[in-house]
């Protein structure tokens, strides 16, 4: 009999595509997608749940979800214990520094960096060997330069409308972006058939497109 696999799913496109997907290869579940306050939603052999995007590697890691959806950048910034099984190719954006056009902070000053990607900016910067002082924010961090309160920021970048509209630009990038499919450690050990047929059926999917 085959066991039932929790699936922790990001609120938003992102988790709504990666519903999709997990529908079209025969994962799907009645009212899903409908709007309701209900918390889970179970159908045969899965159950899903929706939960805020920067939570989906807590459910999972904590083994309340066995497997989930989440975005490269929150496995880069909270580096939760569980395996990153496939890199699903869709929600792609970038990770960057930016800052005002034409500006170029000089290196002779600690660099102000505002973000709420606390780690990644520190991991970057201390590779580069560079004195930085870190301003968390956690919403418009694109008004931090523009009001002097940090010299750049480092933050996801998708169109890069929201820089051009406010005389920003992008100045390095950090990493590529993209939506990953994870699963629990020790939910893999007991539902390893499950979760590899899932991924399998994944992979097929993703190699069709």
């Amino acid at each position: 009999m085959e066991k039932v696999i929790n699936i922790a799913l990001p609120k938003g496109r992102l988790g709504e595509k990666a519903y999709k997907m997990l529908e079209e290869l025969g994962y799907g579940c009645k009212g899903v997608t409908e709007n309701s306050r209900k918390l889970i939603f179970e159908e045969g052999n899965v159950r899903y749940f929706w939960v805020k995007p920067s939570d989906v590697a807590i459910y999972v890691e904590r083994g309340a979800a066995d497997v989930g959806v989440v975005g490269k950048d929150i496995l880069e910034e909270y580096t939760p214990d569980v395996y990153e099984m496939v890199d699903l190719g869709f929600g792609k954006c970038r990770m960057c520094v930016a800052g005002i056009k034409g500006v170029v902070p000089t290196g002779d000053r600690t660099l102000r960096i505002a973000t709420k990607f606390v780690n990644i900016a520190k991991q970057y910067y201390a590779s580069q060997s560079r004195e930085i002082e870190i301003i968390k924010l956690n919403g418009s961090i694109e008004l931090a330069p523009i009001l002097g309160l940090s010299d750049v920021i480092v933050d996801i970048v998708e169109t890069g409308t929201t820089l051009v509209e406010n005389n920003l630009e992008v100045k390095e990038e950090i990493l590529p972006i993209s939506a990953r499919f994870i699963s629990n450690k020790a939910a893999y050990r007991f539902k390893s058939a499950e979760i590899d047929a899932m991924s399998d059926k994944i992979r097929d999917w993703l190699a069709t497109r």
